[in-house]
């Protein structure tokens, strides 16, 4: 409901693209991942789909995604009428790994008006050779899904604005507020430009767009 809300207001707007945060669909969970994952055409999605083709807009909603026997923390890509994709975490972090498997076979690159935009899952933003990667493939977009606590969030807002400035990106990246899991999460969605200039963000406990 949340996230179809969110979708619809996006649109009302005249956004092309909505970016939820990580796992955003279950809220972030390691130890009940595998209880609530989605499959990959989960009929969970149906309605996200729907909003995607009535609304014209594509949603990034991240999950735990069960691919045959293996958990992964993904991000379903609804575009407008298009199949879904997913996208699956290359770079797990902490205890993560005792929950998921990571994989690099689901990436693909999104290609909308004149932009070709990649996707990144948290701790995947930690690893440079990650948008490296996504820049020798052409994107000039890059979508960071994540769930960073006040002891982290320093880090992105000094690593993706040089990421932004050093590889000519333009940067979206979207958090949580409040918490999940018990762990207190520290907000500060943002939007950097190509030449790493902050062009807009939230703060630690609002949730908007």
């Amino acid at each position: 409901e949340q996230h179809v809300k969110l979708a619809e207001e996006a649109a009302q707007q005249k956004a092309d693209l909505i970016l939820f945060p990580e796992m955003s669909l279950t809220g972030y969970q390691r130890s009940d991942a595998r209880r609530l994952a989605f499959q990959k055409n989960d009929h969970r999605l149906i309605r996200l789909q729907e909003v995607a083709d009535e609304k014209n807009i594509t949603l990034i909603a991240g999950a735990p995604i069960q691919l045959g026997s293996d958990i992964f923390i993904g991000a379903f890509i609804l575009q407008p009428n298009r199949p879904p994709e997913i996208y699956t975490k290359q770079f797990l972090h902490g205890e993560e790994v005792h929950y998921f498997k990571n994989s690099f076979q689901f990436n693909p690159l999104l290609h909308f008006q004149h932009h070709k935009a990649a996707i990144a899952i948290c701790s995947d933003i930690s690893t440079e050779k990650h948008v490296q990667a996504a820049v020798q493939r052409g994107a000039n977009l890059y979508l960071a899904s994540i769930f960073f606590t006040p002891d982290g969030i320093d880090d992105a807002y000094l690593t993706l604005p040089k990421y932004a400035k050093k590889y000519g990106l333009n940067i979206l990246m979207s958090n949580y507020t409040h918490q999940s899991m018990h762990i207190k999460a520290a907000g500060k969605s943002a939007f950097w430009n190509k030449n790493g200039n902050l062009v807009n963000n939230l703060n630690e406990t609002e949730q908007g767009l």
